[in-house]
């Protein structure tokens, strides 16, 4: 009997060993793999998501009028951009949308077949391409991880529905030239899909975002998870292209899609707040230079990146799974093989700042810090 599509092992699942052996430390495991936040939901949207009234009726899949007024206020104070409401629209935290995406637009442009995305990256943005029954073709990376958009063949660019950006970018903090790459893809008709969930945690620099380069074309995603530690809320939210914006909220009204009315209140909530993100920012800064000194201390350097909250870090002599179990054996962290972001990934490992500060505190006490 013929089968379809077999669904690869997820990748975090591949290092059950690993965690097991770091577990096994006096004071357990100190777990770096996954940009999963553990730091304390800000009270005022606690205080927002204890309203009983938005979970009382349907919430409007497209977003609350408040909620896409507060994405519109907040992108002009961070991203200096002006959006209408109307060129906004929610999803179901950004994972969701990411690997959705292919599918809608093969619907609307069914003679592409194509998504192109970074070739160290997050996985879902080929993951995506895959479920919609797409070519999933990575474009090379430059010394500074970023998207070398010369690389990409006139053929592939051809066939294209879409091209991913992410800045800054996961796993490896690079910051990607934003107008460069919506000037190639209004050249070859091909719309820039920008990831841009870590814009507020951009260490070189001010806050990136492509829609400071026009929406024409493009489209921006982003997300509560890591700005306000809401990544069991499930909210995010696009904006950009106007024909697109519409295109999607129309789709997407039919299939159901709606985040949670609680949901929607509370994010309201935290868009209009901007301490608790800055709070977070140092937390994280300070994580991240507290775990290049670990490195440091058991002979690695780690370089500090350009954006984002991960570590991404050259194995010894390339062996990023021997570099791992290394890590969960002596210090008891866990961190993720950089083949999990893609090929050219391998020979590092990436590490998520997200631990609180007493585990990070143990690592430096078991590396003799």
């Amino acid at each position: 009997m013929a089968t379809g599509f077999e669904p690869p092992p997820y990748p975090f699942d591949r290092i059950g060993d690993i965690k097991q052996v770091a577990a096994s430390l006096p004071g357990g495991s100190v777990d770096l793999s996954v940009g999963n936040p553990s730091d304390p939901v800000p009270d005022l949207v606690a205080a927002a998501l204890a309203e009983p009234d938005p979970a009382r009726t349907y919430p409007p899949s497209i977003g609350s009028p408040d909620l896409r007024a507060a994405v519109a206020g907040w992108a002009d104070r961070c991203l200096g951009v002006d959006l209408d409401p109307s060129e906004i629209g929610a999803c179901i935290g950004t994972k969701e949308l990411v690997t959705g995406l292919p599918h809608l637009l093969r619907l609307r442009f069914p003679d592409r077949d194509t998504v192109l995305y970074p070739a160290v990256s997050y996985p879902s943005y080929a993951m995506g391409a895959e479920l919609a029954g797409c070519r999933a073709v990575a474009v090379p990376v430059d010394e500074a991880w970023c998207l070398d958009l010369s690389a990409i063949a006139e053929e592939d660019a051809a066939r294209a529905l879409a091209l991913w950006v992410n800045t800054p970018g996961n796993p490896a903090g690079g910051l990607d030239d934003l107008g460069a790459a919506a000037s190639w893809g209004r050249a070859h008709g091909v719309t820039v899909l920008s990831d841009e969930c870590y814009a507020e945690f951009t260490w070189n620099g001010q806050p990136r975002s492509v829609l400071q380069h026009g929406s024409d074309g493009v489209l921006a995603v982003h997300s509560l998870s890591k700005r306000s530690n809401l990544a069991g809320l499930r909210v995010g939210y696009y904006a950009g292209d106007p024909d697109l914006v519409l295109y999607l909220q129309e789709v997407r009204k039919h299939q159901g899609f709606m985040v949670p009315g609680p949901a929607q209140a509370a994010a309201v909530a935290a868009l209009s707040d901007q301490e608790h993100v800055d709070v977070q920012r140092g937390r994280y800064r300070r994580r991240l230079e507290s775990l290049i000194e670990v490195m440091a201390a058991l002979g690695v350097v780690a370089p500090m990146p350009d954006g984002a909250f991960y570590l991404w870090v050259p194995a010894p002599e390339g062996d990023a799974w021997g570099f791992a179990r290394m890590l969960a054996a002596e210090v008891g962290m866990v961190v993720s093989p950089g083949e999990f972001f893609g090929a050219a990934g391998a020979g590092h490992v990436r590490l998520a700042a997200v631990a609180g500060d007493d585990r990070i505190g143990l690592l430096r006490e078991r590396a003799g810090i």
